[in-house]
Parts: C-alpha cells; sequence; structure tokens
C-alpha cells in the first residue's frame, strides 16, 4: 500500500459531505474527520449533526460567507502549530456554489497543502442520471438574484449545451417563469430532494413545470435544474 506523505502532514482536507443520506459520506472522509485537530464549517448546527451520527467529536470552527476571512486566519494559526484541519460546507464539496474557495486560496498562499477528499455532489448526482448526450454541459451554479440575472436568462436561452443550475425552493417558480418567457422551447428537468426519501425528478417545459409547482405548492428542498435543448 502507498501512503501518500501529505496525509501525515499538517494540512487542510477540503471534505465533501453528504447531499442528504448520510450514508453517502465516503471511508476516507469519515478516516479524516476523525483524524484532524478541528474542522471549520460553513454551519456548526448541520456538521454536529454529522458528526453525531458517526460518533465524531472534533472542535467546530465556522466558516461560513461572512466569516470566512476570519476562520482563514484561525486556520493558518493551528496549521503553523502543526495540526491538521478539515472543511466542510453543510452539503456536498465545498467552495462548489459554497463557501470555502477564499479560505482555500489563503491556506495555500501560506504555504500549506489543500488536499481534496471528493464525495458527494449534487451537480454530478443530478447528471448521471439526467440522460443527457454529449460530454460537454455549463455548470452556472446559482443565479444573481438582481443585477446580471436577465443577462444570464438570455445566454442560457442561446446555449446549446445543457445548462445546470442551482435553485432555493422559493425561487424555483420564479425561474420557471423567466424560462418560459427566455426559452420556452428547452427541455428542464427538476431534481428536488436528491438522496432522501422524497426525492423527486420532474421533466417537461418551463411552462409544464412552472404548472406543476403551482399546483404542488410550497415547495421544499433545494432543486438542481437541467435545461437542455428541447428533444433532449
Amino acid at each position: 500500500m502507498t501512503v501518500v506523505l501529505y496525509e501525515r502532514m499538517a494540512a487542510l482536507y477540503v471534505i465533501a459531505t453528504p447531499i442528504g443520506n448520510l450514508e453517502d459520506m465516503t471511508l476516507r472522509g469519515l478516516r479524516i474527520l476523525r483524524e484532524v485537530d478541528a474542522i471549520l464549517c460553513e454551519d456548526t448546527r448541520v456538521t454536529a449533526k454529522l458528526l453525531s451520527f458517526y460518533e465524531i467529536s472534533k472542535p467546530l470552527i465556522r466558516c461560513d460567507e461572512a466569516a470566512e476571512e476570519k476562520a482563514a486566519h484561525r486556520a493558518i494559526e493551528l496549521l503553523s502549530e502543526g495540526q491538521s484541519l478539515a472543511l466542510v460546507s453543510d452539503a456536498g464539496t465545498p467552495g462548489v456554489s459554497d463557501p470555502g474557495s477564499r479560505l482555500v486560496r489563503a491556506v495555500r498562499d501560506a504555504g500549506y497543502a489543500v488536499v481534496p477528499v471528493p464525495g458527494a455532489s449534487a451537480l454530478t448526482a443530478a447528471l448521471s442520471v439526467a440522460g443527457l448526450d454529449g460530454h460537454e454541459f455549463l455548470f452556472l451554479g446559482f443565479l444573481p438574484h438582481k443585477k446580471g440575472r436577465q443577462t444570464a436568462l438570455k445566454a442560457i436561452a442561446a446555449e446549446e449545451r445543457p445548462v445546470i443550475l442551482y435553485e432555493s425552493p422559493h425561487r424555483i417558480e420564479k425561474l420557471m417563469s423567466e424560462l418560459t418567457t427566455h426559452a420556452p422551447e428547452k427541455s428542464v428537468t427538476l431534481f428536488r430532494e436528491l438522496t432522501k426519501l422524497y426525492e423527486e425528478t420532474l421533466v417537461g417545459t418551463p411552462q409544464e413545470l412552472w404548472a406543476r409547482l403551482e399546483t404542488d405548492g410550497n415547495a421544499r428542498g433545494e432543486f438542481v435544474v437541467v435545461v437542455a435543448p428541447g428533444g433532449e
């Protein structure tokens, strides 16, 4: 067995965590969470639930968007003392539509190793069951709420590749109405509550899905939205 030497040194491990089903945590991710000295996390309450499920107890350092700069300074202090750290978000991979990128840059600029520990991702989970042809797609994450939103919608309408978006439950109906205006002929697949008990996949035109969501009312759970050319 080959042992990677930097896993014995002070380092920041960027660990993907489950997007819903806690059983999707990887064995390597669990091992490192048990071995590090502290864990930087988007929400300490959410991470505490994950750690409790796996009977892990570690000091937690808040690292949401507002606290990321302060967390970066603290992380560098701890790394300078020879401690190893983990970075997690509430779900999925840190830095992918989640906080973490500024912390990673600061730690790397300070001369410390940053090690990816891959795992669950809403993006790849959705793509694996979307049934899309071809090998290219455009990932936009969350669209801007205001400035730049209309420009992004027009770009999606003109895009020939599938476009992957994330959207919150209280904005999903607005997104479907906007796509009905800008890209009515596109085929849209909505993935809701991926890996959770009430996981659901909805397929149709923007207008069809808008009507469905209005009928359902009070959409819950974050959405992965796949917008593809009509007929895909």
